[in-house]
């Protein structure tokens, strides 16, 4: 039984994605509408069925004047599937500074990867080129929506047309 909502925003795009609990009291205090409901699964209580949410709108539109995805070590290391970018091992993890920061590399979506602690000690001071080392795939920033499709964990397949948007680099 999947624990996540999507919520849509007055305009039926893509909003961020919410607990059940949340999602029903959204509901429930009449500042959202169910747009889809779970077939087999129901939240009850002594007295009353409710039925368990799988996607709701927003009543009122949210503007958000940044809907991005914030750089983070956690972001990046799901961005890289929890895999170094160099030799794709998934035992102690780091962040790796593509252009080193000595070389005025920055702390960027599009100069950090996933990287294991020997690749990283290996790579040192240099490019990966001057490494002689290769990377699984160039680092990039995923989009909000690319964000929530691809790296939420979780997908349900009715939440598929409203999460369709994203580039895919």
């Amino acid at each position: 039984m999947p624990q996540k909502v999507l919520v849509l925003n007055q305009d039926f795009s893509a909003l961020t994605i919410c607990s059940v609990q949340k999602a029903f009291i959204l509901v429930y205090m009449n500042k959202a509408e169910l747009v889809s409901r779970s077939e087999t699964d129901f939240l009850r209580t002594v007295t009353t069925t409710y039925p368990f949410p799988s996607i709701i709108r927003l009543h009122r539109y949210v503007h958000l004047p940044y809907k991005g995805v914030v750089l983070s070590r956690h972001n990046i290391f799901r961005r890289d599937s929890h895999r170094c970018q160099y030799c794709l091992a998934t035992e102690e993890l780091t962040l790796d500074h593509v252009v080193p920061k000595s070389r005025g590399g920055k702390s960027s979506w599009d100069n950090l990867v996933t990287a294991c602690k020997r690749c990283n000690s290996k790579k040192g001071d240099f490019t990966p080129q001057e490494a002689n080392m290769h990377l699984a795939q160039q680092p990039y920033k995923p989009s909000f929506i690319m964000f929530l499709r691809d790296f939420s964990g979780f997908i349900a397949e009715d939440w598929k047309p409203y999460l369709k948007k994203a580039k895919t680099y």
